[in-house]
């Protein structure tokens, strides 16, 4: 979170956003220009009257994509658009594992899989800071939901963190190098984490050896000494603290001989290496402002047609045949433009309309619709003769409608915002009995879904098809309309899993939100409370499904085409201490598609653990063409973390891959002796 500067409070040269720090002109020090960016250049508040910026999809969308390409791409529109603004650090690279489905930010993140994650935000990193900005990863670690996120406690035991939530940053930053690390409101075993020696000191900057810095979050800063030792080298958002703890008491502290004057040093030298390192140093004072908004528009567009992820699609309802007689838009909102996620990430391109949405930090966090009508791209794309639309909110006109239309497309909402947790996974404002008497009325319903994560569908068997569309950004509504009549084959894999219910979640209880605080700078409810992540430990989503026998509604991996694949020829070799699998993967379908080759490893009995991705990669296919596709197993996801050792270590013993369609399904199985290794991180 970051708290925009406001226009009354705006420093000479600020630009107005997350953060400024003036220039030093006797050093050539340019000054330190910060955005929110995960999803695009964020202009919360309106702090910047008129801004124009593009909307990326949200990041579970991109994580859909498995496709490190499109990760890049966009990385690499958000540094564009940053540089030409003025803007040289991005607070972007959301890398934590989505552990809880209900949770307020999931659409901030990639996935609940630790190498989707790092591979996903690790090149869109890359991306930022190719155009000469430094970018973050955040929120490190374990910070997995809104509802008392200042006073959480996470609770998980060190080989397990390591082997889940560690394993995702670990793999951005080897992947992205990013300049600065921001870590996140909750505390980590019993440590705050913008004060956790354990985070800071021993992993990042130790036996990883991470050489940026380290920026609190905005208002997660709990003390001087502890802060400055343990790690911390920027107090973020001070006026949201109880007091500017690195300003007069750090210089306090090293008059003291509390912090040494090599630790300040230190904070200063790893700021200034990271804007070198990535040529933020150079930044012009003066921004060109050059923008090609259009084509940032389409690449956006493009990342959406890849991402969205077709659910169902029962008799092949889809593609929808185009030039009909009668179609039935409805959905609220759906003639204005696609629907955001809230709160520092939000993007508003001009043209976006913004309803009443939440408040957080006392700043009011409007809810958005990015300015692409999936109504008008429906008209566009679909040539039928006639095109109507209702909002839904009069269940009685929309059923009314729905028996007159040929075919129905009903896109439900689920808004999210950071700074509160959505209350359990059903669709809100009765959708869910909207969506059952719309599809009694009209058998050829289909149903496209925003929303923020995971949602139930108790409809699901009275629909025929179902698209899974997250937030889809500035060209979202042209992307569905495309995959609707078929202009786009649907290629995205859903990066989370979806439960049936509640009952199935490792926490089916969620802390009521009025008995504690979820936001700095407001009065602090209650105490702090742990949250006890080892119910499940690193086996997170699909892994808790599949250690405890259950059944999602639809599992992590799941994405269907209007094309089909098989894979044949799996073989697995182990050269120079690295697994390596080839497996052959070919469209037998008689269109043009791309599917994601997932490869899962297991290994059982004592000291052996569930199915994990092993390994993934995307792959375009022409009808009747085929590719072999080798994939090198990260040594790390075959072993198991020592946290006493502080080593991975990988048993003697037989270990099973499977090529499959998802992580539950069945598929190529092949197996492989190995023999006993350990390794650093």
């Amino acid at each position: 979170m970051a708290i925009p500067v406001g226009d009354a409070k705006k420093p000479d040269g600020a630009l107005g956003s997350a953060a400024f720090y003036p220039r030093i002109p006797r050093l050539g020090i340019p000054a330190q220009q910060q955005s929110d960016a995960s999803l695009g250049i964020a202009n919360t508040a309106n702090v910047r009257p008129g801004d124009n910026a593009t909307a990326l999809p949200s990041s579970l969308l991109l994580g859909a994509t498995f496709d490190p390409a499109t990760a890049r791409e966009t990385g690499e529109l958000i540094g564009r658009e940053a540089s030409a603004k003025g803007f040289n650090v991005q607070l972007a690279g959301g890398a934590n594992i989505v552990r809880e489905p209900r949770g307020g930010r999931n659409f901030e993140y990639v996935s609940e899989d630790p190498l989707l994650t790092g591979v996903i935000a690790g090149h869109s990193v890359a991306g930022i800071q190719s155009q000469g900005v430094v970018s973050t990863v955040k929120h490190f670690a374990l910070n997995a939901q809104e509802t008392g996120r200042v006073l959480a406690n996470s609770v998980l035991g060190l080989g397990a963190l390591h082997e889940s939530d560690l394993l995702a940053f670990r793999i951005a930053i080897e992947i992205g190098a990013p300049g600065a690390v921001m870590p996140g409101y909750n505390l980590v075993n019993g440590d705050w984490a913008s004060e956790s020696e354990y985070l800071l000191n021993t992993v990042l900057k130790g036996e990883w050896g991470y050489p940026g810095w380290v920026m609190s979050d905005w208002g997660a800063t709990h003390s001087t000494v502890k802060a400055a030792l343990a790690g911390l080298d920027v107090q973020s958002g001070a006026n949201l603290d109880p007091k500017p703890f690195f300003a007069d008491p750090l210089r306090a502290a090293v008059a003291a001989g509390q912090v040494p004057q090599a630790r300040i040093d230190d904070m200063v030298a790893r700021q200034l290496r990271s804007l070198f390192a990535v040529g933020a140093i150079d930044m012009a004072e003066t921004p060109d402002g050059a923008i090609d908004y259009m084509a940032h528009r389409l690449i956006a567009q493009r990342a959406a047609e890849r991402g969205i992820v077709l659910l169902k699609n029962e008799g092949d309802i889809l593609p929808a045949p185009r030039r009909m007689g009668r179609v039935l838009v409805i959905g609220r909102r759906a003639d204005a433009g696609m629907l955001a996620g809230g709160g520092s990430s939000a993007v508003s391109p001009v043209g976006s309309l913004s309803v009443e949405g939440s408040a957080v930090m006392g700043v009011p966090m409007a809810k958005v619709y990015h300015p692409s009508s999936p109504l008008h791209a429906i008209k566009a794309e679909s040539g039928a003769a006639q095109v109507d639309f209702v909002d839904g909110t009069d269940v009685g006109k929309a059923v009314k409608a729905a028996a007159e239309a040929d075919m129905v497309f009903l896109f439900a909402e689920e808004w999210r915002t950071e700074g509160e947790d959505r209350p359990g996974l059903d669709l809100p404002d009765d959708q869910d009995a909207l969506i059952a008497a719309v599809a009694a009325a009209n058998p050829r319903t289909v149903v496209i879904v925003q929303s923020g994560g995971a949602v139930a569908m108790p409809w699901l068997d009275e629909v025929p098809a179902v698209l899974a569309a997250f937030y889809a950004g500035s060209g979202g509504g042209e992307a569905i309309a495309g995959i609707l009549f078929g202009r786009v084959n649907p290629s995205g894999h859903l990066p989370i899993s979806f439960p049936r219910d509640v009952g199935q979640l490792p926490i089916p209880e969620q802390r009521d939100p009025a008995t504690t605080t979820s936001n700095p700078g407001m009065p602090v409810e209650g105490e702090v409370f742990d949250i006890d992540y080892n119910i499940e430990g690193s086996d997170v989503g699909y892994r808790w499904y599949a250690r405890e026998g259950l059944v999602p509604l639809f599992p992590f991996g799941h994405g269907l085409s209007y094309t089909a694949f098989d894979h044949r020829d799996l073989t697995v070799d182990h050269r120079d201490d690295t697994v390596v699998a080839n497996v052959t993967v070919r469209n037998t379908g008689d269109r043009a598609g791309a599917t994601v080759v997932q490869l899962y490893v297991s290994r059982s009995g004592a000291g052996g653990f569930v199915p994990r991705l092993g390994g993934f990669a995307r792959v375009d296919l022409k009808p009747g063409e085929h590719r072999d596709v080798t994939l090198r197993i990260d040594p790390r996801l075959l072993a198991r973390f020592d946290a006493t050792a502080r080593r991975w270590v990988r048993e003697a013993g037989a270990y099973t891959l499977r090529v499959a369609d998802d992580a539950l399904a069945d598929g190529l199985n092949s197996s492989i002796v190995l023999p006993a290794a350990s390794f650093t991180d």
